[in-house]
């Protein structure tokens, strides 16, 4: 079981939940103060900047490395806020460390990776130290909760986890999708881990941060984790998804959160909640039979010597479920993703009968 205790940074601004802020990367003395003094004078109490960046490709701006430590260690001195950055080795881990970083943070790429997340989670035996970690950049639930699993068994405690969604194919709104049921089954999983939005990674472009963050406080996150930058436009990293420190204010005067579900309002939503309950049963039915039926078909095929998948058959029906559902108000990647999943279905079922019978 993964022991969860308290992070004392963790708490409200200004009655809107937690909230870290700052620049994507740390660039310079002078960009990392003007942000930190701005976002200070806002009530931020974290502030976050990456000193060490993992980059796609090789070329592109790495972060100013262990110099910048020392930038986060004037934020500490001149505004008393707390301040995190990303490590991804052990190195990164002892120096931050050296260097009085309050909060550690596992970036996205780094949790891909079971042995760079065990390296870290070693180099931090025996310390008493917050780590958030980011989700893997895949929809992959196993890989984020193996992050918590071995920093737990390291003897790491204060953990909250950073939900900045997901790598997807094809057209799509926004730079990662945020796939709310994977956090929202984290937190079943984990219970009473922190669950903090990244909305600038969702995102990738600075005038959808404030929507997914509203969106994010609606889905009941713990807090927001954004980036600011003084200069966004001329940003060495990222610089499409940063706000500037008077769009961040904007942003904060602009979110509301919603008031916890009392007794009268559940009665209230009773009779809405038992027909959704009952509508969702008959979805159950039909699945069922629509599963039963593309069996027998399997049991067709296999006779006729015919492959189970049939792709410009697949495309047809895709399109076509699209289309239906378009003629009721349904989003297409939704209706999409929930035909690709019953098809996908089908087509394991069908698979497995036909290695069953070889």
């Amino acid at each position: 079981m993964i022991e969860i205790s308290k992070i004392e940074q963790f708490d409200v601004f200004a009655g809107k939940q937690i909230m870290i802020a700052g620049p994507c990367s740390a660039e310079s003395e002078r960009q990392v103060m003007e942000c930190a003094l701005s976002l200070a004078a806002q009530g931020v109490r974290i502030f976050r900047a990456g000193v060490w960046k993992p980059r796609t490709r090789p070329g592109c701006f790495e972060g100013a490395g262990t110099p910048a430590l020392k930038w986060l260690e004037q934020v500490k001195a001149q505004t008393g806020m707390a301040v995190t950055t990303e490590v991804a080795n052990s190195r990164h881990v002892e120096a931050a460390m050296k260097a009085g970083v309050d909060i550690l943070w596992i970036g996205a790429r780094t949790t891909t990776s079971p042995f760079a997340v065990q390296e870290i989670a070693d180099a931090l035996k025996g310390a008493d130290v917050p780590v958030l970690v980011k989700n893997p950049i895949n929809a992959e639930l196993e890989l984020w909760m193996g992050a918590f699993e071995r920093l737990s068994a390291a003897g790491i405690t204060r953990l909250a986890a950073i939900h900045r969604g997901f790598s997807s194919y094809g057209e799509r709104i926004y730079r990662y999708s945020p796939q709310w049921q994977i956090p929202v089954e984290l937190r079943r999983l984990i219970p009473g881990l922190p669950i903090i939005c990244d909305p600038s990674h969702m995102a990738g472009k600075r005038d959808l941060v404030a929507p997914l963050s509203q969106m994010a406080l609606d889905m009941k996150a713990d807090g927001l984790f954004i980036e600011v930058h003084t200069d966004p436009d001329h940003a060495l990293s990222d610089n499409r998804q940063q706000i500037t420190p008077q769009q961040f204010k904007q942003l904060t005067d602009s979110l509301m959160i919603h008031k916890d579900t009392t007794a009268s309002d559940m009665a209230v939503l009773k009779p809405y909640r038992d027909k959704i309950q009952n509508i969702d049963r008959q979805i159950a039915s039909l699945l069922a039979q629509r599963l039963d039926l593309a069996r027998e078909a399997g049991d067709l095929k296999q006779m006729l010597n015919l492959a189970v998948l049939q792709p410009e058959r697949y495309r047809s029906l895709a399109d076509d479920m699209v289309a239906e559902g378009l003629k009721y108000g349904l989003n297409q990647e939704f209706v999409r993703a929930v035909f690709e999943a019953l098809h996908a279905e089908s087509i394991n079922n069908q698979l497995d009968k036909y290695n069953k019978t070889k």
